[in-house]
């Protein structure tokens, strides 16, 4: 049988994640390569909608969601996550809120690679959190 989303590779010597994400991820075969901007706590206008960390968190995973329904696929084809945060204190919040989170937004309890990196600005100083993507679209 043929994945139809990427799965995570599995094999001897590699040491458990140590929290939702995997290791790596493998792309079905005959899947595209699809490159995401960071999505950020905008509105389809382009205008940021404030709020607080766990809204433009949400927000930025809406926006990931439509990038990928416009391209076919859904969430489950993320094969890497890189997420930015510009406050160390949002990285605690950032693990409840993503163990809230990604069970819905991945089903089959297979959870993408992410890196997370905490820096100094994002674009506006209203942005809280940026999350960038790698997708196999079939």
């Amino acid at each position: 049988m043929t994945a139809t989303y990427p799965l995570p590779l599995d094999g001897p010597g590699l040491g458990s994640p140590l929290g939702l994400y995997s290791n790596a991820y493998v792309a079905p075969p005959g899947h595209r390569l699809m490159a995401i901007a960071g999505q950020l706590s905008v509105d389809a206008a382009g205008r940021s909608v404030r709020g607080t960390f766990e809204e433009q968190f949400a927000r930025v995973m809406d926006n990931m969601a439509a990038v990928l329904t416009a391209a076919g696929a859904d969430l489950r084809a993320v094969m890497k996550f890189t997420t930015y945060l510009v406050d160390p204190a949002t990285v605690e919040p950032f693990y409840e809120i993503r163990t809230r989170l990604w069970p819905r937004h991945f089903p089959e309890g297979y959870y993408p690679p992410n890196t997370l990196l905490v820096v100094q600005a994002l674009t506006r100083p209203e942005f809280l959190i940026e999350i960038e993507a790698l997708a196999a679209i079939p």
